[in-house]
């Protein structure tokens, strides 16, 4: 197992929404590398145990039992991380909320919410960020971002605007970045279907419980994506082939897409939901869940997209070669075709 002794210099992290789902294994993908993490997320006890699993893998980390809707709690955050461990290097935006419902049946109060939580959240950890990192002229943004920045669904609304706010705003920033000539750098991962405990606690008004559809990716994956975009100078990464195929095809086809994904928001599980199941929409959801959702059985574990994106110019200088030799192969087959005696077509002469 890789430990502290095994870096030169241990990174300062922060990560929010780290309780639970991506953000737990976005924080334990960083403590085995030794981070030293600021972990922020309302759920007491659940913040406590990620604490413990970092610092089992070599990490150490301070919490913040906390809601990022609140512009001073990521400015508190801030300034606990970097009391306890120094410049922040790279912080996380991860904590998210939504609903799964109709527009017309969803109230005022939990558009907003989501909103808060899900595209507030993300402008007041970027500017706690900004506020440190634009002063020493270095450091990573990382927002954890969706396929649904780009393609909008049905029964999400709130989430999927959130997302694509998301999108825009960090466009902005990186904008602004490069005019003011920073050397802090943005980056946004766009995410597929995860294996995490939001189908379990997300406010629903769903029949049946909720599944995201296939592929499902376990958190691990997503994290490793997150860790390796924190350290390379990319402007988006997407993981998953469904995730790239669906940014694309919504650039070509939306009107398509728009008819062709009613229903297809979530997979059908066949169980009816429990009308009484807590959910975590204005305060954290009992529980012990941790990093996995419910669908382990259904979760892959890699990725073999995010190989190919990580190793994009070999992939591509791979595929150019194998085009080529497929186009010399051809135009050998043609060259051999073309220059053949012309006598093995015709009839035998007949002797005199």
């Amino acid at each position: 197992m890789e430990t502290r002794s095994d870096f030169p210099r241990a990174e300062t992290v922060v990560i929010t929404g780290a309780s639970a789902g991506v953000g737990r294994a976005t924080a334990r993908e960083f403590a085995r590398r030794g981070a030293r993490l600021g972990l922020l997320a309302r759920g007491r006890e659940r913040l406590e145990a990620t604490q413990r699993e970092v610092e089992d893998l070599g990490g150490r980390a301070v919490i913040l039992a906390a809601d990022v809707a609140d512009p001073q709690t990521t400015e508190t955050l801030a300034q606990m991380t970097e009391d306890a461990f120094g410049p922040i290097d790279i912080w996380v935006n991860n904590a998210m909320a939504s609903v799964y419902s109709k527009i017309v049946h969803t109230p005022p109060e939990e558009m907003k919410r989501v909103t808060e939580v899900t595209y507030l959240g993300y402008v007041y950890g970027t500017q706690a960020a900004l506020r440190r990192m634009l002063k020493r002229d270095r450091g990573m943004i990382v927002q954890v971002g969706s396929a649904l920045a780009y393609r909008s669904i049905p029964q999400q609304s709130a989430y999927c605007a959130a997302k694509h706010a998301i999108h825009g705003f960090t466009d902005s920033l990186r904008s602004e970045l490069i005019a003011d000539h920073s050397r802090v750098r943005v980056t946004m991962v766009q995410l597929p279907s995860m294996n995490t405990p939001q189908f379990v606690w997300v406010k629903s008004r769903l029949p049946q419980k909720a599944k995201p559809p296939a592929p499902i990716y376990q958190p691990e994956v997503a994290a490793r994506t997150i860790y390796w975009a924190a350290h390379h100078d990319r402007r988006e990464v997407y993981l998953g082939f469904m995730t790239a195929a669906g940014i694309k095809a919504n650039k070509v086809w939306p009107g398509l897409l728009d008819h062709y994904l009613v229903g297809r928001s979530f997979s059908d599980t066949h169980e009816p939901r429990d009308p009484n199941q807590p959910d975590n929409l204005f305060s954290s959801a009992p529980g012990e869940w941790a990093a996995h959702g419910p669908f382990d059985a259904d979760a892959q574990d890699h990725s073999w997209q995010i190989r190919l994106s990580r190793h994009r110019t070999a992939a591509t200088l791979c595929a150019l070669g194998a085009a080529g030799a497929v186009a010399a192969l051809l135009w050998r087959r043609h060259h051999r075709a073309s220059t053949m005696p012309r006598q093995l077509g015709r009839p035998a002469a007949v002797p005199q």
